[in-house]
């Protein structure tokens, strides 16, 4: 009995260790790819990128205002949907992240009630 459980503590250990390096040799490429993507996509605007991003903002507004979102393809308006939603989950969880809590804000010196039983 002992060595057919050690026989098997050994089969699962091997078969971890095998899955493993299977999964590193699958997700070593696909993450250079990903953080190559991150450097680039994910990094602040530069100062340099400023005037740029005054012009889209500026073409955003005159947009709104002449009425051009009326023009918009089914499929612009809902990626430009997804893309607001994006940003405004990731303000969420931002502010979820700074709070240090799911509900809430600690404020020293306010009421807290406790419950107590």
């Amino acid at each position: 009995m002992a060595k057919m459980a050690s026989t098997l503590a050994m089969k699962v250990v091997n078969g971890t260790i095998t899955t493993a390096n299977n999964s590193m040799k699958y997700a070593t490429p696909r993450l250079k790819t990903f953080w190559s993507y991150a450097k680039v996509e994910l990094r602040p605007p530069t100062l340099g990128e400023m005037p740029q991003v005054q012009e889209s903002f500026n073409k955003l507004v005159t947009s709104a205002r002449t009425g051009k979102w009326k023009q918009l393809t089914v499929k612009e308006a809902w990626l430009n949907t997804l893309v607001g939603a994006e940003i405004m989950f990731c303000f969420f969880i931002g502010e979820v992240l700074g709070r240090g809590s799911l509900v809430g804000y600690s404020i020293p010196g306010a009421v807290h009630y406790e419950a107590g039983i």
